[in-house]
């Protein structure tokens, strides 16, 4: 069974890297939650990042800084646009995280929730 990386377990970012259809990586640091060994995220369905993760679902995800540089190992993941009816868990998970994620206005725009599930791997 898939588990969350101990490298990524307990971060506060990690950088998710998403592919084009070129197979050029794009990095993006985000927020994130854990639940169930796994990850959940939130974004705008408007987004590149959205858009790639649609044709794509296979992801890289590293523990990184609030700026992105990535500061340990890369894993092989993949990623699954939650149902709106499963938003509202991902949403109180990023909440119970992240103070500034309950400030509305800076997250009008976020109407898609993601679950990311970790390769195979040992923890």
């Amino acid at each position: 069974m898939a588990t969350v990386p101990s490298e990524i377990h307990g971060q506060r970012y990690i950088s998710l890297a998403t592919f084009r259809k070129t197979g050029v990586a794009v990095y993006t640091p985000i927020w994130f939650a854990e639940d169930n060994n796994k990850l959940y995220f939130m974004t705008s369905s408007k987004l590149g990042k959205y858009k790639r993760i649609r044709n794509n679902p296979q992801v890289k995800i590293a523990p990184c800084t609030m700026r992105g540089k990535i500061i340990g190992s890369e894993f092989p993941a993949t990623v699954r646009i939650l149902p709106p009816e499963e938003s509202a868990r991902v949403r109180r998970l990023i909440n119970a995280k992240y103070w500034l994620a309950r400030v509305p206005l800076l997250w009008r725009n976020t109407d898609a929730y993601l679950e990311i599930t970790p390769a195979g791997m040992n923890p």
